[in-house]
């Protein structure tokens, strides 16, 4: 009976059926088992197969992506919102400060493309351990259901996992290869195996096409599977939003469409999803929000609870980008992210979007009825006051222009709780797919009507479609990097429309640090990510990528985007 001893550390999760177990110690010791033991312990302790299950989503927020750096407690590895927050810090619109408390510098000087470092290492990890617990889980509940085909819960979970995969490898593949549409035979990602013949030391990438024929399969199945299955949401309790269902897996589905290109397809993969939900109003993003799975538009998301959180002040999102935490790590080290200036002087007053963030004189009407109270002293500020406050402690420090106060702190102002949930989808992001899909799909009057409907109801009375001065598509760019800031789109949305990154124009305001003050062309090798050492030096059949450099100050001055010209 054949061994398959560890390669990705991935592939430890792929071959478990518990979060945390006894294989589990085993894999990460180097151990080995079986497709076949796997079954078989599935079948014969079937709460195997719910651990699993619960586990799989686990890796969203858990950080812990390998051994050492566990051990190292590091404050940047809180599973995929930490691969979230990279790469928003890569793209053009956000950034920290250049100082030696921003553990996200590496994703924003380009210096992660290093194979021995942790930041990288983590993004790969995370979600080829969640996939592979998903990998396994499609097998043991496919035989599951194969014995009992009328097991509605049995094929719920089935479709939940499919979508998990798919998701994943949609988290990797934007990354280690261009685009779709110009890129389909290049190398992309590796996939996982439980075939009797699979290798997992000579487990080649495969290429782009393959990679989205396997995101697109897996979405169709979960979208199969889903039927009939309906979370149970109130405005109480909406935990069942951890879940993926129907809507979600549509939602996948039509991210995956537009990666591809298939235009109409995405459209209608939009609408199938939003299907019950609508946008936040005005009203509702007025002031600080975006922290809290109950938010009417979230669709999808991370719930993170207090015990979870358990006054962590730097492993969990709450710490890296919510401004109001009493004990965060951003707040304490002038490290709140900023927006450039460059997208921040296209927004126009009269849309609400333009209070998320401070202006040059550390004004927002978002937060004029706030107050930070430091729990020490009694002493409190309001509104554009909490700009300048500090605390006795040290954990709220002066903040900069352009800071941002798009995200909320869930507890309140100033609390030490950094239990802040993390959207995965909003509907406003399906409208933006539907309103592109639309447009490149040729049919640029219904897609005007679908955007304009949107930001005139909910973001801007005063918005058209054709004020900016942009094409329609740059335009649908332009409202996505406002909307869906600090949210993860950046770089993949970049790579797939073939655009620079572009931070900053020669002779121009910028407040963008000097180290991170650069553009990028669309082409340029070095916006490949490169596999971890530990992949490549366990996987013989990894072919890394290479070419170009890591980016220096002041590159490229002379790149436009489209969007901040």
């Amino acid at each position: 009976m054949k061994q398959y001893k560890i390669s990705l550390f991935a592939l430890a999760a792929a071959l478990l059926t518990t979060a945390c177990n006894d294989m589990d110690e085993q894999y990460l010791e180097g151990g080995s088992i079986t497709p076949e033991q796997l079954l078989a312990a599935n079948v014969a302790v079937p709460s195997r197969v719910d651990a699993s299950f619960v586990g799989m989503y686990g890796y969203m927020w858990a950080g812990g992506s390998g051994r050492v750096i566990t051990s190292q407690n590091r404050a940047d590895d809180f599973g995929m919102i930490m691969s979230h927050i990279s790469l928003s810090l890569e793209g053009a619109d956000a950034f920290g400060s250049d100082n030696g408390y921003n553990w996200f510098s590496t994703a924003s000087e380009y210096s992660d493309r290093d194979p021995n470092y942790a930041n990288p290492f983590i993004r790969y990890t995370t979600p080829y351990r969640q996939a592979g617990v998903a990998n396994g889980l499609i097998n043991s509940l496919g035989d599951m259901l194969a014995s009992a085909p009328g097991d509605t819960v049995t094929r719920n979970k089935l479709g939940q996992a499919y979508a998990i995969r798919a998701f994943d490898y949609l988290s990797l593949a934007p990354y280690f290869a261009g685009n779709y549409a110009g890129h389909k035979n290049d190398l992309c990602i590796p996939m996982l195996s439980t075939d009797e013949n699979f290798d997992a030391s000579n487990n080649p990438r495969a290429t782009v096409e393959k990679v989205y024929e396997q995101i697109i399969s897996d979405l169709d199945n979960a979208i199969e599977y889903l039927k009939g299955y309906e979370r149970e949401i109130t405005d109480e309790d909406a935990s069942q939003k951890v879940y993926i269902d129907r809507n979600v897996a549509f939602g996948l589905r039509a991210r995956a469409n537009l990666y591809m290109e298939n235009w109409q397809a995405a459209a209608d993969d939009a609408d199938s999803a939003m299907v019950g939900y609508t946008p936040a109003s005005m009203k509702d993003v007025s002031v600080p929000a975006f922290c809290n799975l109950k938010e009417k538009n979230w669709m999808w998301g991370v719930l993170i609870t207090e015990d979870q959180a358990s006054n962590n002040w730097a492993r969990n999102p709450s710490a890296w980008v919510s401004a109001f935490s009493g004990k965060g790590y951003a707040p304490a080290t002038t490290n709140v992210p900023c927006i450039n200036v460059l997208l921040y002087n296209k927004i126009p007053v009269s849309d609400v979007r333009k209070q998320w963030w401070l202006d040059a004189t550390l004004h927002s009407d978002a937060w004029a009825n706030l107050v930070w109270t430091d729990p020490k002293t009694g002493k409190s500020a309001k509104g554009d006051d909490i700009a300048k406050f500090t605390d006795k402690e040290g954990n709220k420090v002066e903040f900069l222009p352009y800071t941002s106060i798009k995200f909320a702190q869930k507890g309140g102002v100033a609390s030490t709780v950094n239990n802040n949930d993390w959207p995965l989808m909003r509907v406003e992001e399906m409208i933006l797919i539907k309103a592109e899909g639309l447009a490149k799909a040729g049919n640029e009057a219904d897609a005007r009507t679908t955007l304009e409907n949107f930001v005139k109801n909910f973001r801007d009375p005063s918005y058209s479609s054709t004020a900016g001065g942009r094409t329609l598509a740059d335009e649908i760019w332009y409202q996505r990097r406002v909307e869906l800031w600090m949210e993860g789109f950046d770089v993949a949305d970049a790579r797939r429309l073939n655009k620079p990154i572009v931070r900053f124009h020669a002779d121009e305001e910028s407040n963008v640090p000097d180290a991170f003050k650069f553009n990028i062309k669309a082409d340029d090798p070095w916006l490949n990510m490169r596999f971890p050492q530990d992949e490549v030096d366990a996987n013989h059949g990894i072919v890394d990528n290479e070419g170009g450099t890591q980016p220096k100050p002041g590159q490229n001055p002379e790149l436009r985007d489209g969007v901040t010209d």
